[in-house]
C-alpha cells in the first residue's frame, strides 16, 4: 500500500534560536522567501502524500495561517494584476489535504506522533521532523517511501555524524541489504547514547522515517526515556528488535533549523539557487568574501 498520510510535529518551543522563535514560530523562519515548514510540506506533497498532519502547540496559529486561504490579500494581488503572486498564494492552500492537531503538553516526539493516532487509523504513515529542511532532487520522503513499498516495514533516513553528534541524536545497528547500496537493515538502536561504547555505529536517524501502525501500541506502553520525554526512537527500537526496520542513507541536503547556524546555511545556499535572486546574492557573497 502506497503512503499516504504523512506527520509534521511542529510543537517545539525552539529554544536553541531565541529570541527569533519567542514570538514566531521556529517554523516559519524565512528560508529566501518561504517559512522553513513550507519546505517540509513541499517534500511530502513531491513524494505522493495527500494527507498531512501538523502537531503544533500553543502560539502557534501562525502555522495554520500560513496554509489557509487569504481572501482579502488574494483580492488585493488580482486587483494589483499581480497573478503569478496569486497564484503562488492559492496553491500553498491547495498542496494537500492539511490538518492541524494542539499538542497539549511538552511529552517529546513520541508523545507528538502517538496523538496523530487517529489521523493515521491503521496505515502505515511518514513522519517529517519538523526542525529538518532536507532538499534534494529526489525528495527524501520518498526515498524512504520507496523502500517501505519493497519490504513492507519501517524506514528511517539516516546518516553517519560525528561520535559528537551521536551523543544528542541516536545510534543505530545496520548492515548493508545490497553491496554498495545505500539501504540498510536496522535491528537495534538507542536515543543519544552517553558514551560511544553504548553507542551502535555513526549512522543516526535525520528528520525522516515511515512507520507501520504497530507503532502506537509501543508508544502507549513504553516507559519515559532521556529528558523524561516519550521518545520516538524508544518506540523505533522496540520495532527494529521485534518485526525488523530499515535505514536509508539518504541523497540528501539536511538543514537544521532548530540551530542558528542551520538557518544562516540554509539561507545562504538556497539564495544561491533561487532562480529570481540567486546570481546577484553571488555577486555580493563574492564582492565581501575578499574582506573575510
Amino acid at each position: 500500500m502506497k503512503i499516504k498520510k504523512a506527520v509534521i510535529p511542529a510543537a517545539g518551543l525552539g529554544t536553541r534560536v531565541l529570541p527569533a522563535s519567542k514570538s514566531m514560530p521556529k517554523e516559519m523562519l524565512p528560508i529566501v522567501d518561504k517559512p522553513a515548514i513550507q519546505y517540509i510540506v513541499e517534500e511530502a506533497v513531491a513524494s505522493g502524500i495527500s494527507d498531512i498532519l501538523i502537531i503544533t502547540s500553543r502560539g502557534k496559529t501562525t502555522v495554520e495561517d500560513h496554509f489557509d486561504r487569504s481572501p482579502e490579500l488574494e483580492k488585493r494581488l488580482l486587483d494589483s494584476g499581480k497573478t503569478d503572486i496569486y497564484k503562488q498564494m492559492l496553491a500553498i492552500s491547495e498542496m494537500a489535504n492539511i490538518h492541524f492537531l494542539r499538542q497539549q503538553e511538552a511529552g517529546g516526539l513520541g508523545h507528538a506522533v502517538l496523538c496523530a493516532k487517529s489521523f493515521v487509523g491503521g496505515e502505515a504513515f511518514a513522519v517529517l521532523y519538523g526542525d529538518d529542511v532536507i532538499i534534494g532532487d529526489n525528495p527524501v520522503c520518498k526515498q524512504l517511501c520507496d523502500v517501505y513499498d519493497e519490504f513492507g516495514k519501517g524506514v528511517v533516513g539516516m546518516k553517519e555524524v560525528s561520535w559528537e553528534q551521536i551523543k544528542k541524536y541516536s545510534s543505530l545497528k545496520t548492515a548493508p541489504v545490497r553491496e554498495g547500496g545505500n539501504v540498510y537493515s536496522v535491528t537495534d538502536m538507542v536515543e543519544k547514547p552517553p558514551t560511544r561504547e553504548k553507542a551502535f555505529s555513526r549512522f543516526s536517524i535525520l528528520g525522516r522515517c515511515v512507520l507501520p501502525a504497530s507503532v502506537f501500541p509501543v508508544l502507549e506502553t513504553i516507559p519515559k526515556g532521556v529528558g523524561g520525554e516519550l521518545q520516538l526512537t524508544d518506540a523505533m527500537a522496540v520495532l527494529s528488535r521485534s518485526e525488523g526496520m530499515y535505514g536509508v542513507d539518504f541523497i540528501g541536503r539536511r538543514y537544521d533549523m532548530g540551530s542558528k547556524l542551520g538557518i544562516l546555511q540554509a539561507c545562504v545556499e538556497l539564495g544561491l539557487a533561487h532562480e529570481e535572486i540567486g546570481e546577484d546574492f553571488r555577486k555580493y557573497l563574492q564582492g565581501i568574501a575578499s574582506s573575510l
